[in-house]
């Protein structure tokens, strides 16, 4: 068992998969992470910053994608999703391109830079990590056990 959180604007109860009308790291899914301060830190971008906390206990069952570190896969990957491209995962995990990671994801996808100097700006990144809940069943893994308001 683990604990993980989700930063928002409410309390979030009953996490659902909602796909949205911006296209996400790791494509449509109910979004976790380890990180405390990364879930306050998504919280804050509202005007009700909430993090709420769960505990995840995973199901080796599913089919599970983990990415331990930045690789050219983890990078091709987010790029897909990006896309448009939908995956088979149930849960996909790994570090995730904040605002200026995605601002370099999109010159590399836009061809203004190369993908060398794509991994020289991004090795100065903060470790970022997330954990997409991408089909129902993935959604088992984790309980609700509380939410603080900021």
């Amino acid at each position: 068992m683990q604990i993980v959180y989700h930063g928002s604007y409410c309390i979030v109860e009953n996490p659902e998969i909602k796909v949205g009308k911006y296209t996400k790291d790791f494509g449509k899914g109910f979004y976790c992470t380890i990180l405390e301060e990364q879930a306050i830190k998504w919280a804050k971008k509202y005007d009700t910053p909430i993090v709420n906390k769960y505990e995840y206990n995973q199901n080796n069952k599913l089919k599970i994608k983990e990415f331990t570190v930045m690789t050219e896969e983890w990078l091709d990957f987010i790029i897909n999703c990006r896309n448009g491209q939908e995956h088979d995962y149930d849960i996909v995990i790994g570090a995730m391109a904040d605002d200026q990671v995605y601002n370099y994801i999109t010159d590399l996808m836009n061809e203004t830079i190369t993908r060398a100097a794509f991994w020289e700006l991004a090795k100065f990144r903060h470790p970022t990590h997330q954990i997409a809940l991408c089909t129902e069943q993935a959604l088992n893994c984790i309980k609700y056990i509380g939410s603080e308001e900021l």
